[in-house]
């Protein structure tokens, strides 16, 4: 698969002889036969003009022009540089000749108008030949030194997407993409996690089109009976070649429609996997479609190096989804479900809470809702950063937030130890909160804000304000304002949050703040009513976890 291909017995060189005089191109185009070519002979730079034109379209240019000095219509120095002009024909090798007495210019002419040789005639036709043998030989050699380093910039272009990738799925996106450009012809690449779950990337051209992703519901994929079956056969090929770097094998039992409908291909797989076997990659290339061979290195070679790149890339992706499910699973278990929430004598309390996208790194969001010797306290906050430490400080506050609340639930005096404990213990991060203690039977409530969002009150009659409540973030040691007091009433809802709920890169928090309170106004009555309508508002696709809590006198 490596290397350049070599000339065979097989290949048989066309050349076009442009000679206005007919015994001229007669005598041309018979030596040229008997040496085993095909000619493609014609009287005048228009008609060689023409006739490349058609070939050009047909794809079948051909491979060497032999052109007189001396047209009608327009001299062969001309017609060379009209050819060398045009990028469809520009790799097109021409050989100039005239007449043994021709003056002696036209040799440098040809050469300077881009030819590839000068011919005296009448000449030998052993000398005729190894003319035309030359101009084709350096011609492949130059064609087949340009295809490597288009294919090498193909490779190198999808190694650095690929290693771009986020997550699975745009892993195996760019993968195929890339193979589909490399081999002009539709690809498929296959991704086994470590959880056993094959994810998918697929592109029908010769461009990066619009991949599709994973196995399962892809829209507008092959019917059901198709993507099962494809997916059997390349789990059943992974672990048929359990142990294999890589390997190249052939799939003729590939289902019939997988790259185009109703077309039974001929595929060829090839496999990659990394030393750990952590990854295994495979890639799929219908091979009838792969283009005929051309001068120049072939692309299969190139297709194994993007498959072993795709597993190299991969494996720290499949580590990165073990352990984020590590992370979300210590964060879960630590928060408490919304359907377990301990009683709350007096106030009627819904949360929700919705990881991130999958690409996401971990947060710190927490919420929190407990009974004190004072009434109800709840709080939101969300530690600042993304991983596995903010996820293990957001456990250390909640339960030091429990801990805090059984001697003293004043949400000031809770503030300002959580700030303490933080900077002791990691004076590196920082974290926002807010805390609300609220009177059931009075409806007083406290609220302490440590650099979070404020509690937006949303009356049943269609108003929402925010409540003026701030203070600086916890874990700097700053001094901190008195709680903010309210009077709640039967008709009004508290509701805090975290910013991944309104928080969108490039939008100014104000205004997200600002349409959070016109949604909040325009809910139905009832806290599960509020916090599922501003989720179907801005819950999709967001680049952090999100919380949501809202209270309301019972």
């Amino acid at each position: 698969m490596d290397g350049n291909e070599t000339e065979t017995p097989d290949t048989v060189p066309t050349v076009l002889v442009v000679d206005d005089a007919v015994a001229g191109r007669y005598a041309l185009s018979a030596v040229l036969r008997r040496a085993g070519h095909e000619v493609v002979p014609v009287a005048s730079a228009g008609e060689a003009l023409f006739a490349l034109d058609e070939r050009l379209r047909a794809g079948d240019l051909p491979d060497v022009a032999l052109v007189d000095v001396g047209l009608p219509d327009m001299n062969g120095f001309e017609l060379c540089r009209r050819l060398k002009a045009q990028p469809g024909t520009a790799a097109l090798p021409v050989v100039h000749f005239s007449a043994a007495s021709a003056e002696p210019g036209y040799r440098w002419r040809g050469l300077d108008a881009g030819g590839e040789a000068y011919l005296s005639v009448p000449a030998e036709p052993e000398e005729i030949q190894a003319v035309v043998r030359a101009a084709v030989r350096g011609a492949r050699t130059r064609n087949g030194a340009e295809t490597l380093v288009r294919r090498l910039t193909l490779l190198s272009e999808t190694i650095v997407a690929v290693q771009a990738a986020r997550c699975l799925t745009e892993l195996a996106d760019a993968a195929a993409a890339g193979t589909a450009r490399l081999t002009g012809s539709p690809a498929a690449v296959f991704v086994l996690a470590g959880d056993d779950e094959l994810y998918q990337g697929t592109s029908r051209g010769t461009g990066p089109g619009r991949p599709r992703s994973r196995v399962r519901g892809a829209a507008g994929a092959p019917d059901l009976s198709t993507r099962e079956a494809v997916t059997g056969l390349v789990r059943s090929f992974m672990t048929g070649h359990s142990g294999v770097r890589s390997t190249v094998v052939p799939a003729p039992l590939w289902p019939a429609g997988f790259f185009r409908p109703g077309v039974a291909d001929d595929v060829r797989l090839v496999l990659a996997r990394t030393h750990h076997e952590r990854a295994p990659v495979c890639l799929a290339v219908p091979v009838r479609d792969v283009p005929s061979p051309t001068p120049g290195p072939r692309p299969e070679s190139m297709v194994v190096r993007l498959a072993e790149a795709t597993a190299l890339a991969a494996e720290p992706l499949l580590m990165y989804q073990v352990e984020r499910h590590v992370a979300l699973t210590l964060q879960h278990s630590f928060l408490p479900q919304p359907h377990s929430l301990p009683h709350l004598p007096g106030v009627d309390v819904v949360v929700r809470y919705v990881a991130a996208s999958r690409q996401t790194d971990i947060g710190g969001d927490f919420y929190a809702a407990l009974p004190t010797s004072d009434g109800v306290l709840t709080a939101v906050g969300d530690v600042v950063g993304h991983s596995l430490d903010a996820a293990t400080v957001m456990v250390e506050i909640r339960h030091a937030l429990r801990a805090y609340c059984v001697e003293d639930p004043d949400p000031g005096v809770l503030a300002r130890r959580l700030d303490r404990m933080l900077q002791h213990y990691h004076p590196e991060l920082t974290a926002t909160v807010c805390l609300a203690l609220v009177d059931p039977a009075s409806g007083r409530a406290r609220i302490a804000n440590a650099g979070h969002i404020p509690p937006l009150v949303v009356d049943d009659g269609g108003t929402a304000s925010y409540l003026n409540a701030a203070g600086p973030l916890l874990g700097l040691g700053l001094d901190r304002p008195p709680p903010t007091e309210v009077v709640l009433t039967p008709t009004e809802r508290l509701l805090m949050i975290t910013d991944g709920l309104i928080e969108t890169r490039g939008t100014d928090l104000a205004i997200s703040m600002e349409q959070l309170r016109t949604a909040a106004a325009g809910a139905p009555p009832g806290t599960a009513a509020l916090c599922d309508t501003l989720l179907d508002c801005f819950g999709s696709d967001r680049e952090d976890d999100i919380a949501l809590l809202a209270l309301r006198l019972g």
